[in-house]
């Protein structure tokens, strides 16, 4: 465990504490996980209106130089020489078996110019790891590391759109996975219209010197008596069972590097299709998942389950199938939305089926759980 005096302050921690958050550590950070109300509270305060959350704690890369599409080419598993500037795309870095080492976001700033946004966990890792991309392909690239220097908050809800087109027309008007750059105090914003809860909303970066002074600027100028009720804060621990709902992968749970990443149920995030002549790059772990394509796929399937008690799936409970273990949970919790007991979990590819029944060994007990359809809630259009 991190002591509490070494633990990397958000550039909101005066916001925190004005707010009364209760405050943990994560990968680091000194982040909140709830305020003064609860988590089921906060996430029916996002499904319902609109949440703000403080997710400064996630890496931000930055990545300049003729050989800056290369790299992330290489290393990511989504077409990047093809993206438009200002567009956002969700992809995955390997490791040469294929195993998962870590989710990300390409946003394309310029010609020459990308922004990767990359889980707080695995910033360092991720960041020596295409320091040696770089120096073993002699790519001419500068990356720079911009997560401290910088603030990032998610605005994500039902009636955030309409808020926020009472201080700007241009932001509503983006499509999803698209960002615009604008100028607030001789500062660069980026918003973008992303987020990982399954409601509509915006994610911002900014420096994190001008963040205290633009949340206090944005609830004035969207009506600040309106805007309290309509957006509050919200912490890590609605933000987890929000993207648990939505059906979204996390790493260190359904993500990882021992994980095969066509198990995940993301395969829109792989280009397997990526080739030497056609984007000057093939990605780190292709050969090894077009091998395991070429024999069927995986072993393995990420798949979700609704669970029949009022108790509830942890990581790591073993799924049985007529009393053996086949598989393991990956996600699980008590659905404020769905006012039902879900989780997530790996079974075998030829038994995850919709419909299927497994049990789901909670120690004392056995949990009845079958395979529904993921994602588990869809935000209304």
């Amino acid at each position: 465990m991190t002591d509490n005096a070494t633990l990397k302050p958000s550039p909101l921690a005066q916001y925190h504490s004005d707010y009364h958050a209760q405050m943990v550590e994560y990968a680091g950070w000194e982040m909140p996980i709830k305020y003064d109300t609860s988590i089921k509270d906060e996430h029916e305060q996002t499904r319902n209106s609109g949440g703000i959350f403080d997710v400064s704690h996630m890496g931000r890369l930055s990545f300049k130089g003729k050989d800056a599409i290369r790299l992330l080419e290489h290393t990511c598993t989504r077409k990047i020489g093809s993206m438009q500037e200002g567009q956002c795309r969700y992809g995955l870095i390997c490791n040469e078996h294929g195993g998962v080492k870590d989710d990300v976001i390409v946003n394309r700033m310029g010609e020459k110019e990308l922004l990767v946004v990359v889980n707080a966990a695995n910033r360092e890792k991720i960041i020596a790891h295409l320091d040696s991309v770089i120096a073993s392909r002699g790519f001419d690239v500068k990356m720079e590391d911009r997560t401290e220097k910088t603030a990032m908050i998610a605005i994500q809800g039902p009636k955030v759109m309409d808020l926020i087109g009472k201080v700007s027309s241009e932001i509503p008007q983006l499509k999803r996975y698209r960002f615009l750059t604008k100028n607030l105090m001789i500062a660069k914003v980026i918003v973008a219209r992303t987020g990982y809860t399954g409601e509509d909303g915006v994610e911002v970066i900014m420096p994190s010197s001008i963040v205290k002074m633009a949340i206090s600027m944005l609830m004035k100028e969207m009506g600040s008596e309106e805007a309290h009720d309509l957006l509050k804060p919200c912490g890590l621990g609605a933000r987890d069972t929000l993207r648990l709902e939505a059906g979204m992968p996390l790493y260190g749970h359904e993500l990882g590097e021992d994980i095969n990443a066509l198990s995940c149920g993301i395969d829109f995030a792989i280009a397997l299709d990526k080739s030497v002549e056609a984007d000057g790059e093939t990605f780190i772990g292709q050969e090894a998942l077009l091998k395991i394509q070429a024999q069927g796929g995986p072993a393995q399937k990420l798949v979700g389950f609704e669970i029949d008690s009022k108790r509830t799936a942890r990581q790591g409970m073993p799924i049985l199938l007529n009393g053996t273990e086949v598989g393991i949970v990956t996600s699980g919790c008590a659905s404020p939305t769905l006012g039902k007991s879900i989780a997530m979990g790996f079974v075998p590819s030829d038994k995850s089926e919709l419909g299927t029944a497994f049990e789901i060994d909670a120690g004392r007990a056995t949990l009845p759980a079958k395979v529904v359809q993921l994602p588990f809630y869809k935000a209304p259009k």
